[in-house]
């Protein structure tokens, strides 16, 4: 832990999100001082369960306010801001795709261009997704290939990746993005999600069901690396110019199907059941995994955990949360 964050007055958007938790939870520890972004009360996420909301300076609204956002950096002198707001169920984009639209590029543009007319905010870490490169013959993907997405949860991480890297080749706005694979964690609520649907239904003793044929082949990348990337990235940025602009992809570079994902969960509870494979996924990507080269070299990164110990703290997690029968 560096003295970077002492005392940092830092912007954090999707706070009650999977990733936001904790990531409060890291600056927090590391001395900054935050403001959170909150749309929705979420009683059972990480940044309400921790008793977070009682450490940071809370703002409820729409990350697509931009006067609130300008309100927000002028009124408490940010320095440096994490955009993790976002829509990112890929089921839930199919279904609504304008309101995934709507959160995902527009907000993300109104929050660029608040920061752009904020000359306090010296940092942007911009959280995008490997979801934005669509759909590639050349694996592992590498931040040199193109971003193409084509259903629209993909569109739209695409986009709003596309319209950071302009704010820093335009306006030179100290924005870096990243690329992260399939986000596991205590944390995340949204229980069609192969990981927390798996743990339930094992805690419940059913079988665990699995949407796709279960050869879908993904990054998977535990949360709390992830909150340490996005602190690093940001981190960096301070120190070097030249990352203006770029994209990082982290990655454990150990890519796996969702059957053997669910299996290694199902060891880790001790279980025998058997998941139901229902063979229903469409417009979703087949294969995709990244490459970690770039952020391993350039921001000497490496992860602080292995899939096997995120697994475990992660069932420990929702142990806890399901305690009581839910």
């Amino acid at each position: 832990m560096t003295s970077f964050w002492r005392d940092r007055r830092t912007f954090v958007t999707g706070g009650t999100g999977l990733v936001g938790g904790w990531l409060h939870k890291g600056l927090l520890a590391a001395g900054a001082s935050v403001v959170a972004l909150v749309r929705d009360w979420v009683p059972s996420s990480e940044m309400v369960r921790a008793g977070l909301f009682d450490r940071v300076t809370v703002v409820r609204g729409d990350v697509r306010d931009q006067a609130l956002l300008e309100r927000i950096l002028g009124e408490y002198e940010v320095d440096t801001v994490i955009h993790l707001a976002a829509q990112a169920i890929v089921t839930i984009a199919n279904r609504n795709p304008v309101s995934t639209f709507e959160t995902n590029v527009a907000g993300t543009w109104s929050l660029l261009e608040a920061c752009r007319r904020s000359p306090r905010v010296k940092q942007v870490v911009v959280a995008s997704s490997d979801k934005a490169y669509g759909e590639q013959a050349k694996l592992p993907y590498d931040e040199e290939t193109p971003l193409q997405g084509r259903h629209p949860y993909d569109v739209s991480k695409s986009c709003a990746d596309l319209i950071a890297a302009a704010y820093a080749a335009t306006y030179d706005l100290p924005v870096a993005i990243t690329r992260c694979g399939n986000f596991y964690g205590g944390g995340d609520l949204n229980w069609n999600r192969i990981v927390p649907g798996t743990i339930r239904s094992v805690l419940r003793g059913e079988r665990p069901v699995i949407r796709s044929d279960g050869e879908y082949v993904r990054d998977y990348f535990y949360v709390e690396d992830g909150a340490a990337a996005y602190m690093l990235l940001a981190e960096k940025l301070a120190g070097d110019p030249s990352l203006r602009g770029q994209a990082f992809n982290f990655s454990y570079e150990s890519p796996v199907t969702v059957t053997d994902l669910v299996r290694r969960i199902l060891d880790v509870m001790g279980s025998r059941l058997e998941p139901v494979v229902l063979n229903e996924a469409s417009h979703e990507i087949r294969k995709q995994f990244l490459s970690a080269a770039r952020a391993k070299k350039t921001l000497a990164w490496s992860p602080l955990f292995d899939m096997q110990e995120g697994l475990r703290r992660t069932v420990a997690w929702y142990r806890e949360l399901l305690a009581d029968g839910r």
